[in-house]
């Protein structure tokens, strides 16, 4: 059988934070909470600010300020509902049949991005006939600002010591308190840098291009695609959840969410770019 890597002298420490930033008794500020709440605050004000700048000569503004903090509501809720009932479903849907009144415990952890974004999505639809806007409107400014929100999630993972990767022997390999003796990969920052910093930088290059060829549904198309395979290739490094293991061929249950998303962006992508561009960029 194959030794596990163990940590030499000169391992990369793990650098211990409280994943408590403070407390008033039983009320706990959380880093994972707050991740939460930035990101989405982070993602309203730059998609007012989006909203606010005024037309191109000829063009009719199609998203308002009010529209966007209304969509900030709807967006919160699909995120927390959605990221939560999807953690139940594919993850520990045997836990919670047994402990239906634990599904509601959200402060103990536990939300699924696949799970969040099927929430999103379907506030945004909702939304959209609502105010008689565009769908891919409204998804194309929300895909471009989401990798911020991902990117401050997977650092609180980090910080919760969660989700860790793999064991390894990588010079930048780390021992964390919840995964044993063992060097790991730091696979929350890998995912930080793909699904975060890397996939925002990518997004934002598109979204002038986008824009001016009124490529309707690039941006949301472009979101999916590199989400799903950079998810895809980071669960290559990811440990699996305890409770479900390796699926076959060594595939893991991120991997297999991520095929629809992954498949739904090539779609996004080609009728964007084959249809007529659209009016209103």
């Amino acid at each position: 059988a194959r030794s596990l890597p163990m940590p030499p002298v000169l391992a990369l420490p793990f650098p211990v934070i409280d994943p408590v930033l403070i407390s008033f008794g039983p009320i706990a500020i959380r880093w994972y909470a707050l991740a939460y709440v930035f990101g989405l605050l982070s993602a309203w004000w730059i998609m007012a600010r989006m909203a606010e700048r005024p037309p191109a000569p000829g063009e009719t503004p199609i998203l308002t300020r009010l529209m966007i903090d209304d969509y900030l509501l709807w967006a919160t809720l699909g995120v927390i509902l959605g990221g939560r009932f999807g953690y139940v479903l594919f993850y520990q849907g045997d836990y919670f049949l047994e402990n239906p009144l634990r599904i509601f415990a959200v402060w103990q952890g536990g939300m699924s991005f696949h799970g969040g974004l099927a929430g999103v999505m379907l506030a945004t639809i909702w939304f959209a006939r609502r105010r008689h806007v565009p769908i891919l409107a409204i998804g194309d400014i929300a895909c471009l600002v989401a990798p911020i929100g991902l990117f401050l999630g997977r650092i609180a993972n980090f910080i919760n010591g969660e989700l860790f990767g793999r064991p390894t022997d990588v010079p930048w390999a780390m021992v964390f308190p919840r995964g044993g003796d063992i060097l790991r990969h730091p696979s929350q920052l890998y995912e930080a840098a793909l699904e975060g910093l890397l996939l925002l930088a990518i997004l934002w290059a598109l979204a002038r291009f986008a824009h001016a060829r009124g490529r309707r549904g690039l941006i949301t198309g472009a979101f999916l695609l590199g989400y799903g395979l950079f998810r895809s290739f980071v669960e290559l490094f990811r440990e699996p959840d305890i409770q479900i293991g390796f699926l076959s061929g060594n595939t893991t249950m991120g991997q297999w969410l991520s095929v629809p998303v992954i498949i739904a962006g090539i779609w996004f992508i080609w009728v964007a770019l084959t249809r007529a561009p659209s009016r209103q960029p």
